[in-house]
């Protein structure tokens, strides 16, 4: 059978589902969008669509969003999270029904996800600075550092054999907290303090959850 063919005959039953997200509304992004999801997944997959082209218009459509912002624009930026959030949600699927994961697409995904994160956060507490908005400029750098810093213990328990998947704040959620937080009159400042609470919260989460996982995998010592 031809790879043409192969493509059109793939049905829904054949889309994987999202990818199951510990996090505040992961769960129900996975349960409201199941189909929606996987219907534009198989549409993407016959199209011929790969996971490179979304993953490198994601970080594209953020680059827009981050010069919007520096711009003092909020509400056209905020909007265009939208499609960057959902390009970057169904890179991984398109990847995994052509079966093309690999380490090095794994490693360049999340290398420029935290690209983007940087962009976006960066640029806002760039904009904020210049306004005069101390608070909001500090709350957006702490963010991204909380961000990355959620990802860095990700990859270095990973690194060392230990799943961590958990969190209740992650990339799904910054994603629309921000289109909230730029879209809506004043709600930029709580959107912040959230972000930044609820994400240090994770950062324990996750080093807790670190911590228990190496120590099981401890060796134990001779005699004992």
């Amino acid at each position: 059978m031809t790879e043409e063919r192969r493509d059109a005959a793939r049905k829904i039953k054949d889309v994987p589902e999202p990818r199951r997200n510990e996090s505040i509304i992961g769960p129900l992004f996975q349960a409201v969008f199941k189909w929606p999801y996987r219907m534009v997944l198989l549409g993407l997959y016959r199209a011929g669509v790969r996971a490179w082209h979304l993953t490198s218009a994601s970080l594209l459509m953020n680059l827009v969003v981050g010069i919007l912002l520096l711009r003092g624009d909020r509400f056209l930026p905020g909007i265009l999270l939208l499609p960057a959030g959902i390009l970057d949600v169904l890179d991984g699927g398109v990847a995994r029904m052509r079966g093309e994961q690999s380490p090095f697409g794994a490693f360049l995904d999340s290398t420029l996800d935290r690209v983007s994160d940087a962009i976006v956060f960066g640029c806002l507490f760039w904009s904020l600075s210049g306004q005069g908005r101390e608070t909001e400029a500090v709350l957006a750098i702490a963010t991204l550092a909380i961000s990355l810093a959620v990802s860095q213990i990700r990859a270095e328990g990973e690194a060392l054999g230990v799943t961590l998947s958990e969190g209740i704040v992650q990339r799904l959620e910054r994603y629309v907290a921000m289109m909230v937080g730029l879209t809506a009159p004043g709600a930029l400042l709580p959107v912040l303090v959230i972000l930044t609470g609820l994400g240090g919260i994770t950062i324990l989460q996750r080093g807790w959850s670190a911590w228990r996982g190496l120590a099981r995998k401890r060796p134990e010592a001779p005699g004992d």
